[in-house]
């Protein structure tokens, strides 16, 4: 009875140690990161057309939209100890000029070579997903997530030759069910911590009309806390677009990559 009177506490204090220190894991109940991509966007246009039984496919060069800075948000609510809410913002607006290196024809336009276009990109990004964490110890955890993505695709293409001109634009948008997962870890004394994740949606399981295809996304960052509410972090975007929109004789899309550095401030609280 004296020895398990000695045990008892002893035990009770490990037990409170170690709960304690699986608690400290990622004490902030609430982690906010504002900051901005370099992003450099490249496309590639692509289409069919079903013509006398035979269906013609055109693949075009790579349009370099060159770098622009677009601001990037996300956010996590952790509210249990595996289970987490993440969301996420992203916006790319970039336009750009071109000299025709050959004749091009638009619909009953034909623009000649030499003659000034204009293309402009836009791509809105915002994700709200569940992440559950199937492993999480004081320095590492991994989580697989699911949620809802809503995605917004601008496009506009304008072409002059001085006499005759062309253009066309089009913006589509929707939500569809994204998945993902996530790997976290960080030193012991919190100060430094490092993310991976990866996204992908696929455009046919939401609202998105007559457009197909899908999105994938992966990124990475390194963190650095000054003191326990305040940090910096730096890191990596990628995401690639692969979309299409089907006609009654065939159909139009492309591809787009967008990549670059991302940096920023981290509040937790």
């Amino acid at each position: 009875m004296r020895d398990l009177c000695r045990i008892l506490p002893l035990s009770l204090a490990i037990v409170g140690a170690t709960a304690s220190l699986a608690a400290h894991a990622d004490d902030d109940r609430f982690t906010l990161r504002l900051g901005a991509m370099q992003a450099s966007g490249d496309a590639r246009l692509k289409g069919t057309v079903d013509f006398a039984g035979d269906t013609y496919r055109y693949t075009s060069d790579h349009l370099d939209f060159g770098d622009d800075t677009a601001p990037r948000v996300e956010g996590i609510f952790h509210f249990s100890e595996r289970n987490r809410l993440l969301f996420n913002y992203f916006q790319y607006d970039r336009d750009k000029r071109y000299e025709l290196g050959e004749d091009v024809v638009l619909g009953d336009t034909t623009i000649p070579a030499g003659s000034m276009a204009k293309a402009r990109a836009g791509f809105d990004l915002g994700s709200l997903v569940y992440d559950y964490a199937l492993v999480e110890t004081p320095t590492t955890s991994f989580g697989l997530q699911v949620g809802a993505e809503w995605a917004r695709l601008k496009g506009n293409v304008y072409a002059s030759d001085g006499t005759d001109s062309f253009e066309s634009r089009d913006s589509e948008s929707g939500v569809a069910p994204v998945v993902g997962a996530r790997f976290s870890t960080n030193t012991a004394d919190h100060k430094w911590g490092f993310t991976l994740q990866a996204q992908y949606l696929d455009a046919d399981w939401g609202n998105f009309d007559d457009y197909s295809g899908d999105i994938s996304r992966a990124n990475a960052l390194v963190e650095y806390r000054f003191t326990r509410n305040f940090g910096l972090y730096a890191g990596y975007d990628w995401f690639k677009l692969d979309v299409n929109r089907d006609y009654d004789d065939g159909s139009a899309g492309m591809d787009l990559t967008f990549k670059g550095p991302t940096a920023g401030v981290t509040f937790a609280f």
